[in-house]
C-alpha cells in the first residue's frame, strides 16, 4: 500500500518506528502472556489507595477537559518543590515535554550532544525534528560529565541531554558533580537534566530546585510514571525560569492532559507516606533482583532507579537470548540498546511474585544456553 505523497522530505527519509517494542506486541507477535512485567521501568506496586479513590471519583467529570493552564496542579507542584508556580511546565509525560523542547530549539542539521546508548526516545523526536546526534561514550557504565562537556565545547550545540540517575544503566552523579556540570555549560546551549528516576536515588544525587532555578538554558523534567506509579495516566512536568517555562505555552497541546490524571497526580503529591513506603518497597526490589543475578553467576550493577542492571559477562547476542528466553516462560525485560552496555539485561523493581517467576525462569533460560 501507497503512502500519501506530500509527506515532507525529512519525513518521508525517516523508518516508522517505535522506541520501545510494548510487551503487548510481544504477546501479540510471539503468541506468548506476559506473567511478570518486569521490564518497562513501571512501577509494579502501582499508586496509593489515596491515588486510585481520587480516579475514580474523577471518573464522572471526565466529560470534561482539564483546566488548560494546569493551575492547581503548578500550585500543588510549586508547594512541594518549594519554587514559583511559574517556573513549571505540565505535560502528557517527560516524553511528550521533550519533543516539545526539541521542537523549540532544533531545526534540521543541528548538532544535538547525548550519551551514545541514552534515552532512546529522547533520540527519535531529535531525529524527528531534523537534530543530528551527537554522542558521547559511556564511561564505566556511567554517563561521561567530562566527555559531554568536551563534545558541547566543541559543537556549540543547541541542546544537551543528560540523565541523572540513568537509563538504562541505573548509574548515578552526585548533586555537587551536576551542578558544576550546569554551569559550565555555555549559556547558548539548553542542557535537558532528566530526572525521571528523582524519587528513586539516594540522599546528595539530585541537586536542590533551588541550586539551578536561575539558569534559563537548564530544563529539569520530572515525572510521576516512575515513583508514584502512573505510567499510563502521562504525567510530567519540566522546571526552569519562568521566561524558559513559559516557551512551552507556545507550542503545548493546552488541553492535552486529561483530567482523571491530573486528579491522581494531585492525590500523589498529597500522599508522601505512600511515595516513602513504596520506594523502600523498590530499593528491597532491587536487593532482591541483584540476589538472583548473583545466584546464577551474573553481576548487577549498582542503581539508583527502579531496574537493576545486569552484566551477563558477554556480548549483545547472549543477552538478547537471555531477554528472549524469559519471555518462554512469561517473564517480560529489556536490554539496553547498543555495545557495550548491550551485554546487560535490565529487570525492573516488582512484586514478589514477580520475582518468584524470575527466580524460577532465569537458572533454565541460562542453562538451556
Amino acid at each position: 500500500m501507497t503512502a500519501f505523497s506530500r509527506f515532507t522530505p525529512l519525513i518521508s527519509a525517516l523508518p516508522a518506528t517505535v522506541p520501545f517494542v510494548g510487551p503487548e506486541a510481544i504477546e501479540r507477535n510471539r503468541g506468548l502472556a506476559v506473567k511478570a512485567r518486569i521490564g518497562a521501568n513501571e512501577n509494579g506496586f502501582g499508586p496509593a489507595p489515596s491515588v486510585l479513590q481520587a480516579i475514580c471519583e474523577a471518573a464522572a467529570s471526565t466529560w470534561k477537559y482539564n483546566d488548560p493552564e494546569n493551575f492547581a496542579l503548578k500550585q500543588a507542584l510549586a508547594g512541594h518543590l518549594k519554587c514559583r508556580p511559574e517556573t513549571i511546565a505540565v505535560g502528557e509525560g517527560i516524553d511528550a515535554l521533550l519533543g516539545q523542547i526539541v521542537r523549540m530549539v532544533i531545526e534540521p542539521g543541528m548538532a544535538v550532544v547525548t550519551s551514545f546508548g541514552a534515552y532512546p526516545t529522547f533520540n527519535f523526536h531529535v531525529t524527528g525534528h531534523g537534530g543530528r546526534l551527537v554522542t558521547v561514550p559511556y564511561v564505566d557504565d556511567r554517563e561521561d560529565l567530562n566527555g559531554l562537556l568536551e563534545t558541547v565545547r566543541q559543537e556549540n550545540p543547541p541542546l544537551v541531554y543528560f540523565a541523572n540517575p540513568d537509563n538504562p544503566m541505573g548509574s548515578w552523579w552526585d548533586a555537587d558533580s551536576i551542578v558544576s556540570f550546569a554551569k559550565a555549560v555555555p549559556e547558548t546551549t539548553l542542557l535537558v537534566l532528566d530526572e525521571a528516576y528523582c524519587e528513586t536515588a539516594p540522599a546528595g544525587s539530585t541537586p536542590p530546585i533551588a541550586a539551578l532555578i536561575d539558569r534559563p538554558n537548564v530544563i529539569r523534567t520530572r515525572t510521576f510514571s516512575k515513583a508514584y506509579g502512573l505510567a499510563g495516566a502521562r504525567i510530567g512536568y519540566a522546571i526552569s525560569t519562568p521566561g524558559t517555562a513559559a516557551a512551552f505555552d507556545k507550542i503545548r497541546n493546552h488541553f492535552g492532559m486529561a483530567r482523571i490524571s491530573t486528579e491522581a497526580a494531585l492525590a500523589a503529591l498529597a500522599d508522601q507516606a505512600y511515595l516513602e513506603k513504596v520506594v523502600g518497597k523498590i530499593a528491597a526490589s532491587r536487593d532482591r533482583i541483584a540476589g538472583i543475578a548473583r545466584a546464577n553467576g551474573l553481576v548487577p550493577l549498582a542503581s539508583a532507579t527502579n531496574f537493576v542492571a545486569v552484566d551477563c559477562g558477554r556480548d549483545g547476542a547472549y543477552s538478547k537470548t537471555i531477554v528472549g528466553g524469559l519471555m518462554e516462560h512469561g517473564v517480560f525485560i529489556r536490554m539496553p540498546g547498543v555495545a557495550p552496555l548491550n551485554r546487560c539485561i535490565r529487570i525492573s523493581a516488582g512484586p514478589e511474585s514477580d520475582m518468584a517467576l524470575l527466580e524460577e525462569a532465569l537458572p533454565q533460560v541460562l542453562k538451556s544456553l
